[in-house]
């Protein structure tokens, strides 16, 4: 089984974000950048069904030479081969889309996995527009998954509940939390995955669809009001919710 999983660089989750000068991305300085936890989930399903089945896994991901070490933990947690779209950095889903679209037109791959999104744009829009592109069938936020030759079934997470839905290889499937547990690279295996050749193919460096405006860091101020639960407290709470929380 030939198996395509599309990786990223992403920030730690845990790194305090500076907003960079130009008031428009963050400031890269003493960030740590890690594999996208949802791609990891993504990864290590790909690499369950090469050992049930057979076949091989590729890891790739679009982005500049600092997304190598990204490639070389896919490698570490057990990927065949590493491919680098390298290039500007990625200026939105799309650029991304379109880059992933053609080299999986080359390989032809009979499933593609992928995280349900990214912690850094968390666009959740990635895994369709990649599907749309190649004209696949796509189950996204998978939290189960069956594959029995070229029948799919996979339980999804939807608002409420969840959702049971099948296709047919080749398709695209996007990883939600519960889909199963990474595994951790051990020791010799980083080792190895540092000699292990990353192919390097040119980026179509295109256009953005969207354009990013301003960012900002959330505030964290916080107005506390006590009050009790007399009439004039409840009517109190009511108009505060009315006019300042605008929540009834």
């Amino acid at each position: 089984m030939n198996i395509l999983v599309c990786i990223s660089r992403v920030p730690d989750t845990a790194t305090k974000v500076i907003i960079g000068s130009d008031g428009k991305s963050i400031d890269p300085k003493g960030v740590k950048y890690i594999l996208n936890p949802y791609d990891e989930l993504a990864l290590e399903e790909a690499l369950r069904l090469r050992e049930k089945n057979g076949g091989n896994v590729t890891a790739i991901t679009v982005g500049t030479a600092e997304a190598t070490e990204t490639l070389r933990n896919a490698l570490a947690m057990g990927a065949d081969n590493a491919v680098l779209v390298k290039g500007d950095e990625p200026a939105d889903s799309y650029s991304v889309a379109v880059n992933l679209a053609d080299y999986a037109k080359k390989m032809n791959p009979d499933v593609i996995f992928l995280g349900k999104q990214s912690v850094d744009f968390d666009s959740l829009q990635l895994p369709s527009m990649l599907a749309e592109i190649l004209g696949l069938p796509s189950i996204s936020v998978v939290s189960k998954l069956t594959i029995d030759g070229t029948n799919v079934s996979a339980e999804r997470d939807i608002e409420g509940g969840k959702e049971v839905v099948s296709t047919t290889l080749p398709c695209v499937i996007s990883a939600q939390k519960g889909l199963n547990d990474p595994r951790y690279p051990k020791l010799p295996d980083i080792m190895k995955a540092k000699k292990k050749p990353i192919e390097e193919i040119a980026s179509n460096n295109l256009d953005a669809r969207t354009v990013v405006h301003k960012m900002e860091i959330p505030l964290k101020e916080r107005k506390a009001k006590i009050l009790g639960d007399s009439v004039q407290d409840i009517e109190m709470l009511v108009t505060l919710l009315h006019e300042d929380a605008k929540v009834i």
